[in-house]
């Protein structure tokens, strides 16, 4: 029942944000907008609701995958600046988890909430599965993908045009390092250039998160103790 619903709500949530054209009209903070007052009022579980649109969870993994094919079609840029891709994501990567963790140390937050931070600018099944292998929680890093994806999606863009960002390498890494699949899905629509340097960045920057999670946690741990 939830899976057509749900696919009419997104679709006259992308229709609503093209037509009026604004950045903070994100379709997916929309279709939020407009699904999770109906479910409470129906007061509908979200097992149930989960149950019902699991063929679109299915599709998430096959999604990002199929991102590669504009990073194939920017192969030969790709190769010519290959260092400055990867010590942006190096660092974006670095940066991002050393934050989220003198944060959360900052505030005195307990270790499972730093372990489901530290995942929050890669994608959802990677940012999920390093949570749970640290001890964290993987609905709650799953949420941070989540806000970290729509916050890159709704003001990137306007943050670029306001500092004259213009260059495809630039935007597009940004995009993949800082918001992962949901700012690629933006990059998408707007420029194909930026999408395919975004993707690049997101998968980069999985592996990166993957490697090194456990050591800014052990550091977390060590300097909490």
């Amino acid at each position: 029942m939830w899976l057509p619903i749900t696919i009419v709500v997104f679709l006259f949530a992308r229709w609503v944000s093209q037509k009026l054209n604004n950045p903070l009209l994100n379709p997916l903070m929309i279709s939020i907008a407009i699904l999770i007052p109906i479910l409470i009022w129906l007061k509908v579980p979200y097992e149930q609701y989960y149950h019902d649109n699991r063929w679109i969870n299915y599709l998430l993994q096959p999604a990002v995958v199929a991102l590669a094919y504009p990073l194939y079609e920017q192969l030969p840029q790709i190769r010519a600046n290959w260092r400055i891709i990867m010590l942006a994501c190096g660092v974006g990567s670095i940066m991002s988890m050393f934050t989220s963790t003198i944060i959360a140390i900052f505030m005195k937050t307990e270790l499972t909430l730093i372990a489901s931070l530290l995942g929050k600018s890669v994608t959802t099944p990677i940012a999920m599965e390093v949570s749970s292998s640290l001890g964290g929680e993987p609905a709650i890093a799953a949420i941070f993908v989540l806000l970290v994806g729509l916050f890159g999606a709704m003001f990137a863009y306007p943050i670029y045009n306001l500092l004259n960002i213009t260059h495809p390498i630039a935007r597009g890494l940004t995009m993949g390092t800082v918001s992962h699949a949901l700012g690629t899905a933006t990059c998408a629509e707007k420029a194909p250039k930026d999408a395919a340097f975004s993707s690049l960045a997101l998968v980069i920057c999985g592996v990166i998160t993957s490697i090194l999670a456990p050591s800014f946690f052990a550091f977390a741990v060590w300097l909490l103790v």
